[in-house]
């Protein structure tokens, strides 16, 4: 039996080499946004000593400021990752369940598991792409704790409307539900709603650096809620002692300057979508799941060509450079039928993409017997 393909050993081993369009990851913000804020810190020996505990007054104010919502406390954690294990682990139950999606960013589903609890996983492979408010109140059952709420949703780039997160966070409160609501992408999204604006006492909102200020190998992100809720998710706080020095320092550096360049890295994400668009169209039996994503990401449904997505993965990654990610990961039941494209990144990125994505396809595709075997 041979060994798997490992893609992230193979493009790590390979630096300033590849088109890393793998991790939603943000390389658009401007390198001096946080490099000074990194070097002081440096310098000053900063790391030498614990940060405190409850986070850096300046950035937790930055983020206060962000999100805007009044009578919610802000908490800082080791990226948003963590903020989301703690919350499962800290509001739910063994036998409890989760309204949650398929597609879905499953690490979260993983952590419901972790906690006792399961998910009930809604198929949205499928326009609108999105759970609404009434198919929720449908699959609420008498063991429903808590409904899981991606805006905007990792893989597929979808979102939703002001109307349509009041009335999901309506339903949470009146049947009494905690509503989680990841909002990692929310700066790509044009007119983004909160669902905490509507749920203020039912609501956990999970935020993230990663993405919108670049700083996903900094690890800094955290959760809003109110205080009483708050303090219940914080009893399963491991970082006791506060998050890096250093991430923070560039967090709020990243933060205080984000008017400045976000606007710039939202239209280039834009036309770097718009670019895959037009790529995908010219290659039969691939399409876009959504379009225009609300993120900075979207799936391309490959299954009319008889390809596998790790097949496809591996070939892009080993002859162009071009790093994709395959959809296994992503949904139980669907992952088999996409590959996801993450496009925060710079235009020649996007080019290498368009070279390659169509030469793959069609060379694959001659040799489909070889590829399914694979």
């Amino acid at each position: 039996m041979s060994t798997p393909f490992d893609a992230f050993g193979y493009a790590r081993a390979r630096p300033g080499e590849i088109a890393w369009l793998s991790q939603n990851t943000n390389h658009l913000v401007p390198p001096e946004v946080v490099r000074g804020a990194l070097e002081e810190a440096v310098r000053a020996r900063r790391y030498e000593g614990y940060p405190v505990a409850a986070g850096d007054p300046e950035l937790l104010d930055l983020v206060t400021a962000d999100f805007g919502l009044s009578g919610a406390r802000t908490y800082l954690t080791g990226g948003g990752t963590e903020a989301l294990y703690m919350t499962a682990r800290a509001l739910l139950g063994a036998g409890d369940e989760v309204i949650a999606s398929d597609p879905s960013y499953l690490i979260i589903h993983r952590f419901v598991e972790l906690s006792g609890a399961r998910t009930k996983n809604l198929d949205i492979y499928a326009p609108p792409c999105r759970l609404t408010a009434e198919r929720i109140s449908e699959a609420i059952g008498p063991r429903t704790r808590m409904i899981l709420l991606i805006d905007p949703l990792n893989p597929l780039g979808s979102g939703y409307a002001r109307d349509e997160v009041r009335a999901i966070a309506e339903v949470a409160h009146d049947r009494h539900l905690f509503l989680l609501n990841d909002v990692t992408y929310r700066d790509f999204s044009d007119g983004h709603a909160l669902a905490a604006e509507f749920a203020p006492e039912e609501t956990v909102t999970v935020w993230s650096l990663s993405k919108n200020c670049g700083l996903a190998g900094l690890r800094v992100g955290g959760y809003l809620a109110s205080p009483e809720l708050g303090a219940k998710i914080a009893r399963f706080n491991t970082n006791d002692l506060g998050i890096n020095v250093l991430a923070q320092a560039a967090g709020r550096a990243a933060l205080a300057t984000k008017p400045r360049w976000i606007g710039n890295v939202v239209r280039q994400t834009r036309a770097n979508g718009a670019r895959v668009r037009e790529v995908v169209g010219g290659v039969e039996g691939t399409h876009l799941l959504v379009y225009p994503s609300r993120a900075n990401m979207m799936a391309i449904d490959i299954a009319a060509t008889g390809l596998s997505p790790e097949v496809v993965q591996e070939d892009l990654l080993r002859r162009h450079g071009v790093f994709l990610r395959a959809g296994n990961y992503l949904s139980p039941t669907h992952g088999g039928r996409f590959i996801r494209i993450s496009f925060s990144n710079p235009p020649a990125d996007l080019e290498r993409f368009a070279a390659a994505f169509p030469e793959t396809i069609e060379r694959l595709r001659a040799d489909r017997p070889a590829a399914r075997a694979a």
